[in-house]
């Protein structure tokens, strides 16, 4: 009758033994990566940091709290869209690893527009990856110089960035190819004379979706520069918004995050599809527009007596 006990005594004395064992080979826990809505939660300086987060399949967000850089992704290489500026590239790269890709896999590097929040950073990203880079003709001037000219309504606000080579010069329509990618490269000039939006599709399962990265919209010119001053300028951004407005279009991204509220639409999980998104987009720019040809027609105000 003793035999019992003594074997649930020797059975308990083993799994004790055993138990630390077992706890050493369970894989540890790796707390859940905030999302973007969460990390920047009241941040939104152009170099704050922020985790990469997934948008939807192969696009990937990889940018920081203020300013987008976009991640598209494929076996056969990638292409990253934008670079923020020149304090941000360690994030930006850091982030690529962190979503589980090697730098030397990007095979291009493409951008928005040639300004210093989204430019800055492409020298020492195209260095860190070895990729090549692509733009748009005036775009492809200023990067080479890394100084901004007087055409761009925006030049006496804007800073010198580190100078990078063109690797290609596009044209308005034409595809970038990395393997089984294809983005096309839209001409959008307005913000900057170089502006360039970009489409592509990205699949799950069955699920495809176009993606559109549209540069910004936004009529902002520096003292001494009047829009009003240059129509063709004006024409050729009016021309650019109604480009936007017919864009293939189901997830709009755009090089600030928060002109489309991209951290709040990401903060459950992959964006619905939203088909008039850059028609929307491309409405408010043209109100924008509007509104600062009308100040600039206004006659000056008189101080009071």
């Amino acid at each position: 009758m003793r035999t019992i006990p003594i074997f649930a005594a020797a059975l308990a004395g083993l799994v004790a033994m055993a138990t630390p064992a077992l706890a050493r080979s369970q894989p540890p826990r790796i707390p859940a990566r905030p999302t973007l809505a969460e990390a920047c939660h009241n941040r939104d300086g152009w170099a704050d940091p922020a985790p990469p987060q997934r948008i939807f399949a192969n696009t990937w967000y990889v940018g920081t709290c203020g300013i987008s850089a976009v991640l598209v992704t494929s076996p056969q290489g990638h292409v990253l869209i934008d670079a923020g500026v020149a304090q941000a590239a360690d994030s930006v790269a850091r982030n690529i690893v962190a979503a589980g890709f090697r730098l030397h896999d990007v095979r291009w590097i493409v951008l928005s527009h040639e300004h210093s929040d989204h430019a800055g950073g492409l020298a020492g990203l195209k260095r860190r990856t070895g990729a090549r880079l692509a733009a748009m003709p005036a775009a492809a001037r200023v990067l080479t110089t890394g100084q901004v000219p007087a055409d761009d309504p925006q030049s006496a606000w804007l800073k010198p960035f580190p100078a990078v080579a063109v690797d290609r010069v596009l044209h308005d329509g034409e595809t970038l190819v990395a393997g089984p990618l294809r983005l096309v490269a839209h001409a959008t000039p307005g913000h900057a004379p170089g502006s360039t939006s970009w489409t592509w599709t990205s699949c799950q399962g069955r699920d495809c979706r176009t993606m559109a990265y549209v540069d910004s919209v936004t009529a902002m010119a520096a003292p001494g520069w009047r829009f009003a001053d240059h129509p063709a300028y004006v024409a050729a951004f009016r021309a650019s918004l109604d480009r936007i407005a017919a864009l293939p279009c189901t997830v709009l991204i755009t090089p600030h995050p928060g002109a489309s509220d991209l951290f709040e639409r990401l903060a459950h999980g992959a964006p619905r599809p939203v088909p008039g998104a850059c028609r929307t987009y491309a409405a408010n720019g043209r109100a924008r527009l509007d509104e600062t040809l009308a100040k600039e027609a206004a006659p000056p105000q008189r101080p009071a007596p």
